[in-house]
Formats: C-alpha cells, sequence, structure tokens
C-alpha cells in the first residue's frame, strides 16, 4: 500500500499531575450536549478519571475504538496494594462494559478531540485540565494508506444489532417509518 503523510492528534496522560477534579468528565459532557453546553451527564463524556481517592491517585482515560468483541486478556494489576483489572485501563467501548456508551442509547461514545467547525486550537478536556495532566499533541506521520473506516452511523447499528439483535432493529425501524 502508498504511504501518505496523516496528521496524528494525541492526548498523553501525566497521572502524577492529576487530581481528580474531574474538570474534563464536565466539560466533555457539556461540549457534546445536544444542543452544546445545554445540559451536563458525566455518563456521556468521552473521558472518564479512574480513581482511588484514598490512595490519591486518579488516572484519566479517554475513550477509544468500539470493538464488536470482548477481549480475552483478563490481566489484574496491583497499583499501590490495589487491585485493577485490564478494563479499567481500556478505552475501547465494548460489549462487556458500560464505561463508554452512550446512557440512553447504548451507543458507543469515542473521543473526536472535539472537532468542530471552526476548528478549536485543542480538545476542551486539555484547555480546561489546569494540573497540566492532560498534554495535546498534534504531528505529521507517515502511514500506509487504509481503507476507508466505516461512517459513524455504520458503527453505531452494529452496536444496537450487538445489544438488541437484528430482528428487533429492524421492527424498530419499521416502527419509525410509518406514517
Amino acid at each position: 500500500m502508498p504511504k501518505v503523510m496523516k496528521k496524528v492528534k494525541s492526548i498523553t496522560v501525566n497521572a502524577d499531575n492529576c487530581n481528580g477534579c474531574r474538570a474534563c468528565e464536565v466539560i466533555c459532557s457539556l461540549f457534546h450536549a445536544n444542543p452544546r453546553y445545554s445540559s451536563n451527564n458525566p455518563a456521556r463524556s468521552r473521558i472518564r478519571i479512574v480513581r482511588e481517592p484514598l490512595r490519591d491517585i486518579y488516572l484519566p482515560v479517554y475513550a477509544g475504538e468500539y470493538t464488536a468483541a470482548e477481549c480475552t486478556g483478563r490481566e489484574t494489576y496491583i497499583i499501590d496494594g490495589k487491585k485493577y483489572d485490564e478494563c479499567d485501563f481500556c478505552r475501547a467501548s465494548c460489549p462487556s462494559r458500560d464505561r463508554f456508551k452512550e446512557p440512553d442509547s447504548g451507543l458507543p461514545l469515542k473521543c473526536d478531540m472535539c472537532e468542530d467547525e471552526p476548528g478549536l486550537e485543542k480538545p476542551k478536556c486539555v484547555e480546561w485540565c489546569l494540573n497540566d495532566a492532560l498534554i495535546y499533541e498534534e504531528r505529521e506521520e507517515e502511514v500506509e494508506e487504509q481503507e476507508a473506516s466505516p461512517p459513524e452511523i455504520e458503527i453505531g447499528v452494529e452496536a444496537l444489532i450487538d445489544k438488541h439483535g437484528l430482528q428487533k432493529l429492524l421492527d424498530a425501524v419499521a416502527r419509525m417509518a410509518k406514517p
């Protein structure tokens, strides 16, 4: 496959600076509300704080790609004497947990780096992080040209089929299509 230059956007997490204030969760929820800034529901946020407040440990985790399959790894990590399983640090939206799913519809959420028109200088979570726990980076990388990924609507429909089954989804669409 031919190689092309691609702008890669990423957020680096410096967990040592995170104090667990959750400003990132709140602003993300507000930014993605419909209409924008109309409601605050951190369950709709594309970033979550994994926390152990008694030990003063906080780790921001932002939503990654949807995966229809559950992972096979179930390793356990022990950090300062507390057990965490692999899911605590995973960025994927998957069938085995609800961390990065829209609470009403069950559709997967993915960090979109607050893409907007006109474009923002950096994602809102980074802008509102007063302790510099979230660091936004943009760089040009040469990558192999890939096939176009499925549109968001296809990913959403796939998630609804996984959750409710194809026939229930078709029945619901048929009911909604009737005048």
